[in-house]
């Protein structure tokens, strides 16, 4: 049977790898990545620079495959369904056809394959469609972890819980009972819309990467500036991935 790995590769910093990620990467002889569009090529070429320094397996192979657009607008989880199911379809294609029968695949996965990521149930349902494999997933260091370092912080107050929660999420305001909590996948609306009394915020962009930017301090006093810089960058390099931290203020 095939075998097919998820590997965790951190949030940018070629050194986020563990020991097991890069065990995983050199037993491995096909990695397939999903690709999209020439905004996002600096995505690729870090997997590529991963691979060119720990893949081992004499021949391996990369195999590219384009990522299918989500529609815009209308429905939002229908609009996922759609997108995960074409996905599925070109998943099915490409491990039937480039990996063989009892080889070893992996995808690299930005962050950790189980936080905010679809790579895991969209295997699922490769496997569903009927072509069997065996999958593994290796942890990897996650965004909110990368973006605590970056500023130094815990991500909670002692014996209290931190809510993750995404950008479209956000704007229908905090968990009463919560007072930290961390925002992933926002395209800056979500930033814009939430209110900012009492609140403080610590903000990270491209983190682990040559290009991280970082902002905290009071929600209403830096989030102009926030939302101009992430404007900005992401007109600069082409493409944004951003996460950030909202608490209570004492």
């Amino acid at each position: 049977m095939r075998t097919i790995t998820l590997v965790g590769i951190g949030a940018g910093h070629p050194g986020h790898l563990t020991l097991q990620a890069i065990e995983a990467i050199a037993a491995a002889e096909v990695f397939f990545v999903l690709e999209k569009g020439r905004a996002a090529d600096q995505l690729v070429a870090v997997r590529e620079a991963i691979l060119s320094r720990h893949a081992a397996r004499p021949g391996w192979r990369l195999v590219r495959i384009a990522d299918p657009r989500r529609a815009s607008g209308g429905d939002y989880r229908e609009a996922v369904a759609d997108w995960h199911a074409a996905r599925t379809r070109l998943l099915v294609e490409a491990i039937a056809r480039d990996l063989p029968e009892g080889g070893r695949g992996a995808f690299l996965v930005w962050g950790d394959p189980a936080l905010y990521d679809s790579a895991i149930r969209i295997l699922d349902a490769v496997a569903a469609a009927g072509l069997a494999f065996h999958l593994e997933v290796i942890p990897g260091i996650s965004a909110p972890q990368a973006l605590a370092a970056a500023h130094r912080i815990p991500l909670n107050r002692i014996g209290e819980p931190v809510h993750v929660t995404t950008g479209r999420r956000i704007g229908e305001g905090l968990p009463p009972e919560i007072d930290s909590t961390v925002v992933m996948l926002d395209d800056g609306s979500g930033l814009a819309a939430v209110d900012p009394a009492g609140l403080d915020i610590w903000w990270g962009a491209y983190l682990g990467t040559p290009d991280e930017v970082l902002m905290a301090g009071p929600l209403a006093e830096i989030r102009d500036a926030i939302l101009t810089l992430r404007a900005e960058r992401r007109a600069a390099v082409g493409w944004i991935m951003d996460t950030y931290l909202l608490r209570r203020r004492d």
